[in-house]
């Protein structure tokens, strides 16, 4: 069974596992859909956490998963910059290695691409979850007083949630034009196993250091409102 497919059946059973939950019986749902996921598709299903984390928990620990992502493309986009360099800079042997390496690391920068987009999917998707069951109970508050300072609190949570969110898709944008830019030197070295291909890719290096750069200060911009959202939420209980 396809996994998108396992996702949808998972997301449906969801809403009967949760009772379960809070029926103290978490163990047994827990297993049920771990185990109905595993069979199918090998692996435990990411939304699997919702099933016994809190609202404001699962979205600092999403958050916190997010922001270790960007650390981690940081690292394959600095190691994918080093064996683009240490291309443009061959001057002699095994052309074909030198291609692997350089394949390698745009692979590895197009994963970890990925898994910040699907990283930041869950944030939303537990912002969402955290904000609006926070808006539904704003109406069962009896003190005014208090019922203002949780209508405050929630507004300050919902827009540092969206400048977060933004942030991290900014930082999804950047990396395209990279990814794009080393896909391009990739296939044309695949093509051009020759001295004068590795010469053009030489003319491309400055370019492709200016927007590394770039999509790294994204990242450190954006890893540093992660942890301060984070310090935020936690404050607050």
């Amino acid at each position: 069974m396809a996994p998108f497919a396992v996702n949808a059946i998972i997301q449906k059973l969801l809403p009967l596992v949760l009772p379960l939950i809070k029926k103290k019986r978490s163990w047994a749902a827990l297993i049920a859909v771990a185990g109905i996921s595993f069979i199918a598709t090998g692996q435990i299903p990411l939304e699997i956490d919702r099933l016994w984390k809190e609202p404001r928990e699962l979205l600092v620990d999403r958050v916190s998963a997010a922001r270790d992502s960007q650390q981690e493309a940081a690292e394959e986009f600095r190691d994918a910059l080093t064996q683009f360099k240490a291309v443009t800079g061959f001057s002699g042997g095994d052309l074909e290695r030198q291609y692997n390496k350089l394949n390698k690391a745009y692979k590895d920068s197009k994963d970890a691409a990925g898994d910040i987009t699907r990283r930041v999917d869950r944030v939303v998707a537990a912002s969402n979850r955290l904000l609006t069951e926070w808006r539904a109970e704003l109406g069962d508050y009896n003190d005014p007083q208090l019922k203002r300072l949780a209508e405050q609190q929630f507004d300050e949570t919902r827009q540092r949630a969206e400048l977060l969110i933004a942030s991290m898709r900014k930082t999804e944008q950047t990396m395209q034009p990279v990814l794009q830019s080393f896909q391009d030197q990739v296939l044309y070295l695949k093509h051009n196993l020759n001295l004068s291909a590795i010469a053009s890719l030489d003319e491309e290096a400055t370019m492709i250091q200016s927007n590394v750069d770039m999509l790294i200060a994204e990242m450190e911009t954006s890893i540093a409102e992660a942890d301060e959202f984070i310090r935020i939420i936690l404050a607050r209980g």
